[in-house]
């Protein structure tokens, strides 16, 4: 080929992939400015509020830096970010683990799978209010409550589940656990069936057995939708609100309230807008922090 047929494919391979390049940013820029205007601008302007004192009544005011000192103060804050700790180290592992064991299962051919995988993701699917209504049900107090009629079988309870300190941040737990396992299942699903069969195909050549198969081809395998689930879980985590709000209002003596419901507390009950702005920053580093933190247990890439 003479140089200038060299030169004219180059300058053609060039302009395709200019094209591409432009009709690629025309095709983003819908969903670019969406995150710009609903999510980096309430960023923006939370950080700015977060400098001043502002009750919603009066203008802001300039504090500089008096919200934060505020904040690392606050013990009543901290203790709710430690409840989304809590409910995140115990919650989010259990659910991802009955999520794991229930995809196992629905990835085999077993009867009735279908209708099984409706009733564990329908709680996920169902409104939230919803949930917290058939769970103040379900914790009731009284003998007439589905757990204290269960419990009354072994000669336990009654049980005051959602207004005992000992009690109702564990009673908590089990609902997150409840309502997440669904969805977790469904990406662990959809990721078994993505796995090559021809990787367990060499594992049985060599001699590999059921749990080293698992250990070995499926939970590495598994990796990206482990790191996905569990940057999702924890997000949702630090996101709880309406649940808390219905079942026990952050009580018995705030043994259950969280980030969320805290900053609620701050910004519509005591009208300290630019306090429980600077609380939102804080939980968005908090976020950041357990995000990077998270790549690393899960040892995820920049592939995953």
């Amino acid at each position: 080929m003479s140089a200038a047929g060299t030169a004219g494919a180059t300058a053609s391979r060039r302009s395709v992939r200019t094209a591409e390049r432009r009709w690629g940013l025309l095709l983003a820029a819908p969903a670019t400015l969406h995150t710009l205007l609903w999510i980096g601008v309430p960023i923006v302007i939370a950080f700015v509020l977060s400098f001043t004192s502002y009750d919603i009544i009066h203008a802001p005011e300039f504090s500089g830096l008096e919200n934060y000192g505020i904040i690392f103060t606050d013990g009543l804050f901290w203790r709710s970010v430690l409840h989304n700790v809590i409910i995140a180290a115990v919650g989010i592992p259990v659910s991802m683990f009955l999520a794991l064991v229930f995809a196992v299962l629905l990835d085999r051919a077993i009867p009735g799978r279908g209708l099984f995988r409706v009733m564990v993701f329908l709680p996920h699917i169902t409104a939230t209010v919803a949930v917290a209504m058939i769970w103040l049900w379900i914790y009731n107090p009284s003998e007439n409550g589905l757990m204290n009629v269960i419990l009354g079988v072994v000669g336990i309870g009654p049980l005051p589940f959602l207004t005992n300190p000992d009690l109702a941040l564990a009673s908590v737990i089990l609902v997150t656990i409840w309502q997440g396992i669904g969805l977790k299942m469904l990406i662990y699903l959809a990721a078994l069936q993505g796995v090559d069969g021809q990787l367990y195909e060499a594992a049985d050549l060599d001699g590999a057995g059921i749990v080293q198969k698992f250990r070995h081809v499926t939970v590495p395998m598994l990796r990206p939708a482990t790191f996905f689930i569990l940057i999702t879980s924890l997000i949702a985590n630090f996101q709880t609100f309406d649940l808390i709000y219905i079942l026990t209002e952050g009580g018995p003596a705030n043994s259950t309230s969280v980030v969320t419901y805290r900053i609620y507390q701050t910004a519509f009950q005591e009208f300290r807008v630019g306090l429980a702005n600077a609380q939102s920053v804080i939980l968005l580093l908090i976020l950041v922090v357990l995000a990077v933190l998270s790549r690393r247990i899960v040892g995820g890439s920049d592939d995953d």
